[in-house]
């Protein structure tokens, strides 16, 4: 699906999106009548200082507001943008803003979705799509923390030893159905359907916090985190001054 095809199955009654470049604002219509803000990264782009900081000021303008309406994050990305300028101003510390603006924005009462359909990988896929409370995806999506060759540098292990490690290794392995083991995609829409009563559904799904470490403990591919991170909270929580 195009990025057109995917906003006019969203909002079958219309909306006022502009798309200028990669990036991707405005509003729409639920089909009950409730407003929803529309934000995005599309074509591809990598994830730089200029875009975070741009995506990030939208979201604590629309969290200004008051609104309490919805966000839904359209998501089609490269990784970070991999340059010098980008690396000396401190890069990680722009998306760090990015992904605490969305977590900021939730706290407050915006409900924030996003929408994984295209390419998404490291820092800028864990700054966009990984901070929003729920993720879901379309069959096309193409997710990766770190692709292999890139982990092959990274570890000095052969590109073959990666490649048999991923066929066992959720966690350890990119691509849609791994992510979705792993917990970090919530649900795979349907691309055949009308996205706008997925959409609704998804709005509607209550949250209790961060799920991620249960469904990817439910769906084999995460099997310790979950266990591992309630062990922390019981031994922080014991350790806490009475």
């Amino acid at each position: 699906m195009t990025l057109d095809d995917i906003l006019a199955s969203l909002f079958p009654d219309g909306s006022d999106i502009q798309i200028a470049d990669t990036d991707v604002v405005g509003r729409a219509t639920l089909p009950d009548g409730r407003p929803i803000h529309v934000l995005g990264i599309t074509q591809g782009a990598p994830l730089g200082v200029d875009e975070a900081i741009a995506l990030a000021g939208r979201v604590i303008e629309i969290v200004a507001s008051g609104d309490r309406a919805p966000i839904l994050l359209l998501v089609d990305s490269a990784s970070q943008r991999m340059s010098k300028r980008d690396e000396l101003l401190g890069l990680s510390e722009y998306l760090a803003h990015l992904a605490k603006a969305l977590q900021l924005a939730e706290a407050e009462g915006h409900r924030t979705i996003g929408l994984l359909y295209g390419g998404s990988a490291a820092g800028a896929f864990i700054a966009t799509a990984l901070a929003t409370s729920t993720l879901v995806a379309l069959p096309s999506a193409q997710p990766a923390v770190m692709d292999l060759p890139s982990m092959a540098r990274v570890t000095k292990l052969p590109i073959d030893v990666l490649k048999a490690k991923a066929e066992t290794t959720s966690v350890f392995a990119p691509g849609l159905d791994n992510m979705v083991r792993t917990g970090g995609v919530h649900l795979v829409w349907d691309a055949g359907a009308p996205l706008a009563a997925q959409l609704a559904a998804a709005l509607e799904r209550p949250t209790c916090g961060d799920e991620r470490n249960r469904l990817g403990a439910e769906r084999g591919g995460r099997r310790k985190a979950a266990e591992i991170a309630d062990r922390v909270v019981a031994i922080a929580t014991n350790a806490r001054p009475g």
